[in-house]
């Protein structure tokens, strides 16, 4: 059993917190940042994550690469998220490297990198606060309160929830006017299929065309989702499952 962490989240957490400000008046403010603090709250993070959850194997460090395959789907996907890394990011990761083991898969996010190994082989716990993940069947820990297991059929279902729901953070807006709460009761009413998706689509004038690319945005990768022998996304469809 393997522990399959979401390190970007970590990283950047740890990174931001060691930044200080220094005016200099006369305005200029210059960001510092000392390695060492930033360094040490990451493997603080990680210790608190292995006690946490007892006996494994191995800890695996998951960042996302640099080339984001939602990109292709929709060129805006993230795109106002401008902000630089904090000071140190970079530094700190290519530490990680020497002294932990890394996964950076090519243009997959942290998310998907973690999905596919989780369902490659079971047995993993994923380790992310992010409720994406909760797609993924297996064993979940979101970093405070615990682990659960998801269930396929609760990983479809969540698919379907983001799908209506959107995510602001990333970019994509699913459903107008729907929220998480509102999406799984319209599904408890309609149904978890895909013509209740395109139903709610079609009630604020969106077609299927749109509710199709909101689920690719949402669609976090599974083992099957991916063609290791091209090293590339294969794109959910309404056919496919998830």
């Amino acid at each position: 059993m393997s522990l399959l962490i979401d390190a970007d989240y970590i990283v950047y957490k740890a990174c931001a917190g060691a930044e200080i400000d220094i005016d200099w008046g006369d305005d200029v403010i210059f960001v510092s940042s000392r390695f060492s603090e930033a360094y040490r709250a990451v493997e603080r993070e990680l210790y608190k994550i292995a006690t946490d959850l007892g006996c494994f194997d191995d800890s695996i460090l998951f960042f996302s690469d640099s080339v984001n395959f939602r990109k292709s789907i929709d060129p805006t996907y993230k795109g106002h998220r401008n902000r630089k890394k904090p000071c140190g990011y970079r530094r700190v990761i290519n530490k990680l490297k020497e002294d932990y083991h890394v996964v950076v898969m090519p243009t997959l996010e942290a998310d998907d990198a973690m999905g596919i190994y989780a369902t490659k082989e079971q047995g993993h716990i994923i380790c992310s606060p992010d409720k994406d993940m909760r797609q993924i069947p297996g064993d979940l820990y979101d970093l405070s309160d615990g682990v659960v297991t998801i269930t396929p059929e609760e990983g479809k279902q969540w698919h379907f929830i983001q799908t209506l729901a959107g995510d602001q953070t990333d970019g994509y807006g699913g459903v107008p006017g729907f929220g998480i709460k509102r999406a799984i009761s319209f599904f408890e009413e309609n149904g978890y299929t895909w013509d209740a998706v395109v139903e709610a689509f079609a009630s604020k004038g969106l077609d299927e065309s749109i509710a199709l690319q909101n689920a690719r945005l949402a669609k976090i990768l599974q083992h099957s989702d991916y063609d290791f022998k091209n090293q590339c996304v294969k794109l959910w469809t309404a056919t496919s499952g998830s």
